[in-house]
């Protein structure tokens, strides 16, 4: 690496993140994964998306077969310049009216299609929100207060996402089989880990399995305090679509970008920079709370400094997934955030290791802010600024410490979504 200051190993680390993105964007990935356009006269085509990248991809597919009939779903501050698909802001995480109002004219394009139709559809991560139609019985408020609960609990998003298919009448599968008989050719770009279509926005286009007795349990799992009406639609039981559904028979899933891609592109952009660098991964599918895996990670890191020579080559740890944080405070935070700032506590300082942690999307948590960046001087700066890292962690208030200090990672949207990256630089002691 280039000198030895802090400024450079941050540059590196934000570099790498940078990176990441950009072979994740959709105007570069995904035009060679499109299908055959339909000849004219074939029937209709019709583009339908949603997710916090689905803009983007609707912009790269008219950038490729010209202005197309369809509407796309994304989050506010996330939308495109496109020639013909219709592009509508609605909110993340939570869902708001302008999403169910979207989705239900979504539902009605698909109305009427025939086998000689053609249905493209557009999915990424931040779908589940962002694709509104409760389940009957229950109402668009219901509907959030269930959602804000269910990101306050520390559930993993498997389980998130099997009650928010239960509880709808487009996830689980359920806005394919609206397009019966018309074939519908699906790219998701993956922000889940293990890479399931099933869980990939609720998995709109995929049958899935589960019954409503499952989301009852992830109900109780977690203490959900939902209200009676939600507890006698899942009664009722749902229309989430089974994988042997005829009606998906004619529905095709390709996943085109995942996590695994991005950190191999970082990987490879570090070994370019570092003679030596010794890479080593940790995994694109990281699950569990933000502050349990950091302080397995900066015991690792440890480790690992132990064994470097002085002389020796840098060691990077990078990794992705989706980490979760239950909700003790009222602080404002994300599990990027939260990871960064229990790393810096476990690592108290240690010289030579560096990190950084930010979601893909831009978005950690619900703050736009997308993660942060730890140094050895971490913990010192906040004492300066007279902040308290145990008091910042026990309130979840990760975001706010890292403002206070000025490390924060902020990149605005960035268009696109494969989760989480992490990243820890570790040099040898001097």
């Amino acid at each position: 690496m280039v000198g030895n200051s802090l400024l450079d190993q941050k540059k590196f680390l934000r570099d790498l993140f940078d990176r990441a993105v950009e072979v994740a964007d959709p105007m570069r990935s995904l035009a060679v994964h499109l299908p055959a356009k339909p000849t004219r006269g074939a029937g209709r085509l019709v583009v339908i998306g949603a997710g916090k990248a689905s803009a983007r991809m609707a912009e790269a597919v008219e950038a490729s077969w010209g202005p197309c009939e369809g509407l796309v779903i994304t989050r506010y501050g996330y939308g495109r310049p496109c020639q013909g698909i219709e592009i509508v802001e609605a909110s993340h995480p939570v869902p708001d009216a302008a999403g169910q109002a979207a989705t239900e004219r979504m539902l009605d394009l698909l109305d009427g299609l025939g086998a000689q139709d053609m249905v493209l559809a557009l999915i990424s991560g931040g779908a589940s929100s962002l694709l509104v139609a409760p389940c009957d019985g229950i109402t668009l408020e219901e509907k959030q207060n269930v959602n804000k609960a269910l990101l306050a609990s520390g559930a993993p998003i498997d389980r998130m996402n099997t009650l928010r298919k239960h509880l709808s009448r487009v996830k689980g599968g359920q806005l394919a089989a609206r397009a019966h008989p018309a074939p519908m050719h699906c790219l998701m770009i993956s922000d889940v880990p293990g890479d399931d279509p099933a869980f990939i926005g609720s998995g709109p286009t995929v049958g899935d399995p589960s019954t409503p007795q499952d989301a009852l349990e992830v109900l109780q799992r977690w203490r959900i305090d939902a209200p009676r009406s939600v507890i006698e639609a899942l009664g009722r039981g749902s229309g989430v679509v089974a994988p042997e559904d005829p009606r998906l028979r004619t529905v095709t899933n390709v996943i085109y970008a995942a996590p695994a891609q991005s950190l191999e592109a970082a990987a490879q952009l570090a070994r370019a920079r570092i003679a030596g660098l010794d890479v080593r991964m940790l995994g694109d599918a990281l699950e569990g709370e933000a502050r349990e895996i950091a302080a397995h990670h900066a015991q690792l890191a440890r480790d690992i400094q132990s064994q470097l020579t002085p002389d020796g080559a840098p060691v990077l740890l990078l990794s992705g997934g989706e980490l979760t944080v239950t909700r003790r405070g009222d602080g404002i935070g994300g599990p990027n955030a939260e990871y960064c700032l229990a790393l810096a506590m476990a690592l108290d300082g240690a010289a030579g290791i560096h990190a950084l942690a930010c979601d893909t999307d831009g978005v950690d948590g619900a703050a736009e802010v997308a993660g942060a960046v730890v140094s050895p001087r971490t913990i010192d700066k906040a004492r300066v600024t007279h902040l308290d890292p145990q008091e910042a962690l026990a309130r979840n208030d990760a975001h706010s410490f890292f403002k206070a200090i000025g490390d924060q990672v902020l990149t605005g949207p960035t268009l696109t979504n494969v989760n989480d990256f992490k990243a820890i630089l570790i040099e040898a002691k001097v």
